[in-house]
C-alpha cells in the first residue's frame, strides 16, 4: 500500500514537472522578441530541472505527445539553424496541437442541450 502511494507520488510530480517543462518552453517561443540563445540556456536549465523528476511510464496520448515535445526541444536546440525560425514554427505547431488535444479533453458537450431553452412559443 504505502509503496502504491509512493508510485503514485511520482507518477504526479513526473507528470507536473513535464507539463511545467511545456508551459515554459511555449512561453519562451511566444515572446515577440525572442532570441534563440536565451531560449537555448533557458531551455537546458529547464530540462535540467525536468531531469531531477524520476521518469514514469505515462499511458496517456497527450502525456505521451509532451514527452515527444520535451525530446524534440532539446533536438532542436542541440541541433539548429542559424535563424532558428524553422524549429521555432515546428515546435509553435506542436504546442498548439497539444494544448487543442488538453482543451478537447476537458469540453463535454451538453446531454439534452434543446431541452434547455424552451421558452413554451
Amino acid at each position: 500500500m504505502i509503496k502504491e502511494i509512493h508510485v503514485k507520488q511520482l507518477r504526479i510530480r513526473y507528470i507536473r514537472v513535464s507539463e511545467k517543462f511545456f508551459t515554459r518552453t511555449v512561453s519562451l517561443l511566444k515572446l515577440e522578441n525572442f532570441d534563440h540563445e536565451k531560449f537555448k540556456i533557458r531551455t537546458i536549465k529547464n530540462y535540467e530541472d525536468f531531469k531531477k523528476a524520476e521518469e514514469m511510464e505515462l499511458y496517456s496520448s497527450y502525456m505521451t505527445d509532451i514527452k515527444n515535445f520535451i525530446e524534440k526541444t532539446m533536438m532542436f536546440v542541440n541541433e539548429h539553424s542559424k535563424t532558428f525560425e524553422n524549429e521555432r514554427a515546428i515546435l509553435l505547431k506542436d504546442a498548439n496541437l497539444l494544448q487543442k488535444q488538453k482543451n478537447n479533453q476537458s469540453y463535454s458537450k451538453d446531454k439534452h442541450k434543446n431541452n434547455k431553452f424552451n421558452d413554451e412559443y
